[in-house]
């Protein structure tokens, strides 16, 4: 898991518009979904004493989340994530799941993951056993995303969040999600050893500063 640097930031609607058309003049759009916008949904994972999500409310320096997603309501690509954070760097390692592994997981059935040959559904299912760890939410949303070679960036514009309610309905379409309160649009920027000038140029905006917002914790205030 190769550590990135990170910057994270709370922008309003018309914040995002602008970087829209800046970055659109300097970088490329993701490839993935349509002309670099897709929606994501995740289903994040907590144990009985929500330390996710206490860990990211206080701040702790070092910590780490599990969820499961799929992007652009194709349910027929999955990816186990387990995202960490050091001291300000933030790294991903990720493997694909199948449907009937996933199913599987959400209807409590583990046998299968010890046996699965892939480290992370291995760690995962050790840690559900252990610490308990299980499916909390649901957090829906929409992603413009754009990237840069040099100094490998991705630059994220995340809005549109929305909550599962407590609901673990993962792979239905249809459930009902709603707005996550004023959530707000979040702009978020990751490199690796250098961050281009011409990039940090396009994402400075007046009055704007470093978040710690998280999506997860946002929409478990519902549930």
């Amino acid at each position: 898991m190769k550590p990135r640097h990170e910057w994270k930031h709370e922008i309003t609607a018309a914040d995002r518009l602008v970087l829209i058309s800046r970055l659109s003049a300097i970088a490329r759009r993701d490839v993935h979904g349509q002309n670099g916008r897709y929606k994501i949904r995740s289903l994040y994972f907590d144990d009985p004493r929500d330390t996710a999500l206490r860990e990211k409310i206080d701040g702790v320096a070092r910590r780490e989340k599990f969820r499961i997603r799929y992007y652009g309501g194709d349910a027929s690509y999955i990816c186990l994530e387990k995202k960490s954070k050091w001291d300000g760097l933030c790294g991903k390692r990720s493997v694909l799941l199948s449907t009937q592994e996933v199913l599987a997981l959400l209807d409590g059935d583990l046998d299968w993951m010890p046996d699965s040959g892939r480290p992370l559904v291995q760690e995962l299912y050790w840690k559900m056993k252990s610490n308990l760890l299980r499916p909390r939410t649901i957090v829906d949303y929409t992603r413009d995303a754009f990237v840069f070679p040099a100094g490998n960036v991705r630059v994220t514009l995340d809005y549109n969040i929305r909550t599962g309610l407590g609901s673990t309905d993962f792979l239905n379409p249809a459930a009902v999600t709603v707005p996550a309160g004023d959530a707000p649009s979040i702009l978020e920027v990751k490199w690796d050893e250098f961050l281009p000038d011409v990039i940090r140029d396009a994402v400075q905006l007046p009055g704007r500063h470093t978040s710690a917002f998280s999506k997860y914790a946002a929409c478990r205030i519902y549930g």
